[in-house]
């Protein structure tokens, strides 16, 4: 039976990300294992995870056209996350080998070398039950572990180098807030919008799983 082909594409498109992540995966593992040290994440891995994660505006396309039932919310709200987070780092050298670095992007690869596998073999039909279950499981650890000691955290500590370094004060100029600022109401606001995302993944959990189960019956 031939695919249709939104599907070809949707194989394609997920299987060449899933290979993307994996070679992101290794690139931060090698780093640490050769260096024997957290620091050297951005420098092996920044320039490819950026390009995956400016690639991966094309999954909120997706769901505005429907040929996944993903919507538009979700998908915008993490990709304009993790493409914030990508921005910040890449502008403040200063805080391109804290830790936060590694947690985060290891947070990202063990979730993405899952996530998009997962998306592919499904796009064909014919996706094993237990990387239903990885996709749909592993998230409850990684995610909070990405979120908290990873990205907030560095954007925390980055905030004193934004300040110095008055980031982007050209298009912030027209405004009554600074990028500082910005990003310090923005630290406030983003566990609770990271939130319903983590709310939306349970809610997914429990449908997809539900389904698994009961097909096994």
């Amino acid at each position: 039976m031939r695919m249709s082909f939104s599907k070809s594409y949707l194989f394609v498109y997920n299987s060449l990300q899933a290979f993307g992540w994996t070679i992101a995966c290794f690139r931060v593992f090698s780093s640490f294992v050769s260096t024997h040290s957290l620091n050297g994440a951005y420098a092996s891995a920044g320039e490819l995870i950026f390009f995956l994660q400016i690639v991966a505006f094309l999954e909120v396309i997706h769901g505005a056209l429907g040929i996944v039932p993903s919507g538009v919310l979700f998908p915008f709200m993490q990709w304009a996350g993790r493409t914030h987070f990508l921005f910040f780092v890449h502008n403040l050298v200063e805080v391109q080998e804290l830790p936060s670095i590694f947690i985060t992007f290891l947070a990202w690869c063990l979730s993405e070398v899952i996530r998009y596998p997962h998306y592919a073999l499904n796009s064909i039909g014919n996706c094993p039950s237990w990387i239903t279950y990885l996709r749909y499981t592993t998230f409850i650890v990684i995610y909070p572990i990405g979120l908290a000691p990873g990205e907030m955290w560095l954007m925390y500590q980055g905030l004193p180098f934004a300040k110095k370094n008055n980031l982007y004060a050209g298009f912030f100029a027209a405004l009554p807030f600074s990028y500082y600022d910005f990003v310090r109401v923005g630290l406030v606001f983003y566990p609770f919008l990271w939130f319903n995302l983590y709310l939306h993944l349970l809610k997914q959990r429990r449908s997809k799983l539900g389904k698994h189960h009961e097909k096994k019956k």
